[in-house]
């Protein structure tokens, strides 16, 4: 007997939320464990119920769904509730994160929660290896970003955040540590060349030896060369050929 997967709704409007619970009743495997109409009281509900999976609105008044993704340590499936148009859904979906447009249609919510049915559980940072043609839905610095991966030159350590420098001269705080970035990125493209710092691979244009044994790598349209520590110079080299 499979495990049933326990739901919370989050959604402002009363009865968007009433036509979501009617429609998952008919999901024997699903169970609605909670409700919440804000991201204050999502945050409390997620953190005593501890569901599987997380039904998620954006467009709140004060503070968008989003903001709920940076106030808990999310280990459920996420499905968006939304009413953006259909460009910024075909995002969604890039990133493995699954969505229902507004109002819900029945045949649309069976393909997710079939898709989910056939996924593990598992943990935001134990999620899927990124493409190197994918795109990330993120907060770079205060707003939300459709970020491609083949876009990051590098990424930095920056306290809690990480700093993301991309090929259109931008910089940007994330919410995401060196590990996780690693966890995620294509191997075959992205390289830790020291404890603080990732590169893309496809941006190196040359290595020079430095000081202490240590390497200075230059990067296509970067003015600075970063540094490289000798424990990671081995590694870079043999990704490179």
């Amino acid at each position: 007997m499979k495990k049933k997967l326990r739901a919370i709704l989050v959604d402002d409007e009363r009865l968007a939320r009433n036509d979501l619970r009617s429609l998952l009743s008919e999901y024997k495997n699903i169970e609605v464990v909670g409700e919440a109409d804000s991201v204050q009281k999502a945050v409390e509900v997620f953190h005593q119920e501890e569901p599987d999976l997380l039904f998620l609105d954006i467009q709140m008044p004060g503070e968008s769904g989003f903001d709920i993704l940076e106030k808990i340590d999310i280990r459920a499936h996420i499905i968006f509730v939304t009413a953006f148009d259909e460009y910024a859904i075909r995002a969604f979906e890039v990133n493995a994160l699954d969505y229902l447009l507004k109002p819900v249609n029945p045949e649309r919510l069976k393909t997710a929660i079939e898709r989910i049915s056939r996924e593990e559980i598992v943990p935001l940072n134990n999620r899927r290896v990124l493409e190197y043609d994918d795109a990330m839905l993120i907060t770079f610095n205060t707003h939300l970003k459709f970020l491609r991966v083949d876009s990051i030159i590098f990424i930095q350590a920056a306290g809690d955040y990480s700093e993301v420098t991309t090929n259109d001269n931008k910089k940007g705080l994330v919410q995401k540590s060196m590990i996780e970035w690693e966890q995620r990125l294509p191997e075959k493209y992205f390289c830790r060349i020291h404890r603080s710092t990732i590169v893309n691979i496809e941006y190196i244009s040359k290595m020079d030896e430095w000081f202490g044994n240590s390497y200075q790598v230059q990067l296509k349209g970067i003015d600075s060369p970063l540094i490289m520590s000798r424990r990671y110079a081995a590694i870079l080299k043999q990704k490179m050929g």
